[in-house]
């Protein structure tokens, strides 16, 4: 895994124009899903969060590095000319990013693992160590979801808790969505160290086309199991607390008691002057 486990949108359930856009594939329910208040919020759910993790624009930036990578290792085993050309696609995808004005997050995370993976192979020399900053990563996520959850505070929540404008208050007013999350975490923490107990065994054992073509068939399925267990989770949960909306409320409500004071502080002085008077 790598930075696609950061969201890069704020959705909501209770604003869905900001959410979904009906010309994305990721958006709204499927044909022939329910309509109505829980078609609804389900849609928004399963569109904030494919937005959250990257979409497919995330997959792919996700992907592609590694692939071009072992492709070109493939062919030629030069490990300089692989490295480097896997590291000039995630710069090239940074900068599309940056000239559309997108966000950066999944881009720029990609170009710094993909770094780290080459100045690694460089310093030892070893082809199979491209994958290792990456993997150790996937094994510190794994254990990163599972401890979260067994404090109290499931890594999940903490990533959409923002998407979905609710902040932390799930924790405390909503046990229900904190049940969610920790189901979540829980399924992102097994599914990430499964692919550790594959991986990690392969990188001893075989060799560096091997552990690249498995790894790369290893990168998108896992995600997209996690991601739909996660929706599953989320989608039988009590609807998030707009935290904003009720800080909104309140300030509003705090504007409207000022106004009323001087509206009635002002009604008072007129007939309080004249009794001042000689």
């Amino acid at each position: 895994m790598t930075s696609t486990d950061r969201p890069t949108t704020d959705a909501s359930p209770n604003h869905p124009p900001a959410a979904v856009h009906p010309a994305e594939p990721s958006d709204g329910a499927a044909p022939g899903a329910p309509t109505g208040p829980d078609g609804d919020s389900r849609a928004v759910t399963e569109a904030a969060l494919f937005e959250a993790f990257g979409g497919v624009r995330g997959m792919v930036e996700t992907v592609l590095p590694g692939l071009l990578f072992v492709a070109i290792f493939t062919v030629n085993k030069d490990l300089k000319s692989s490295a480097l050309a896997a590291l000039a696609v995630s710069l090239v995808l940074a900068v599309v990013r940056l000239a559309r004005k997108d966000t950066l997050k999944h881009a720029l995370g990609g170009v710094f693992g993909v770094a780290f993976g080459v100045v690694f192979a460089m310093m030892t020399g070893n082809a199979k160590d491209f994958y290792l900053p990456g993997m150790l990563y996937t094994l510190g996520l794994s254990l990163a979801y599972m401890v979260t959850t067994v404090a109290g505070v499931p890594l999940i929540g903490l990533i959409l808790g923002p998407v979905f404008k609710e902040n932390l208050s799930w924790r405390t007013r909503n046990p229900g969505r904190k049940t969610a999350y920790a189901k979540a975490s829980w399924a992102w923490g097994l599914i990430l160290f499964a692919k550790c107990a594959i991986l990690f065994p392969l990188y001893w054992w075989a060799d560096t086309t091997q552990l690249g073509w498995i790894l790369i068939a290893l990168k998108i399925p896992p995600f997209l199991l996690a991601v739909y267990l996660t929706w599953v989770f989320l989608a039988k949960a009590p609807p998030p607390i707009d935290v904003f909306a009720e800080m909104e409320a309140a300030e509003e409500a705090e504007k409207a008691e000022q106004a009323e004071r001087a509206a009635a502080t002002g009604r008072r002085e007129p007939s309080g002057g004249p009794r001042h008077r000689r």
